[in-house]
C-alpha cells in the first residue's frame, strides 16, 4: 500500500507540474526608424554680388567661381586707368579710371577669361560661372 501511495503521489505530481506551464516570451518586432537622407538643392540666390580688385596691375582674385545671375563688381585700386575685357568680347568695361568701378551680370555658365586692353601684359583673369 505504501508503495501504490507512493507510485500514486509521484504520478500525480508529474500530472501537476504537467498542468502548471510557466508563460512563453515571445520576442515582438521592435521599430526602429532610421533616417533617410534626402537631397535638396538651394537655388542660386538671384542678385548675388561678387567683387574682384585691380591694384598693383593684377586681378585679385585671379579666378572667381559663382553661380549664373551672380553680379562681379571689378573696382579699379590701381594708378592708372584699366579695362576688363572678355577674350571673346562677350564683355568691355571701356577704361575704368582709378578708384572707378564695372559691374558685370553673368547670366550664362560657362568659364569666361577676361584682360586689359591697355595693358596686355597684365596676367589674364577668370570667372567661373556654375
Amino acid at each position: 500500500m505504501k508503495k501504490t501511495l507512493i507510485i500514486g503521489l509521484l504520478v500525480m505530481a508529474i500530472l501537476i507540474s504537467g498542468c502548471v506551464s510557466t508563460p512563453t516570451t515571445t520576442p515582438t518586432a521592435t521599430m526602429t526608424a532610421t533616417p533617410t537622407a534626402v537631397m535638396t538643392t538651394t537655388p542660386a540666390t538671384t542678385g548675388s554680388t561678387a567683387s574682384v580688385d585691380i591694384k598693383n596691375f593684377m586681378f585679385t582674385p585671379g579666378t572667381l567661381n559663382i553661380t549664373s545671375g551672380t553680379t562681379v563688381t571689378w573696382t579699379n585700386d590701381d594708378t592708372v586707368a584699366h579695362t576688363v575685357t572678355s577674350v571673346t568680347g562677350v564683355f568691355d568695361s571701356g577704361s575704368i579710371n582709378p578708384g572707378a568701378t564695372y559691374s558685370y551680370t553673368f547670366n550664362q555658365t560657362g568659364s569666361f577669361e577676361y584682360g586689359c586692353t591697355i595693358h596686355p601684359s597684365i596676367p589674364h583673369g577668370t570667372v567661373i560661372v556654375t
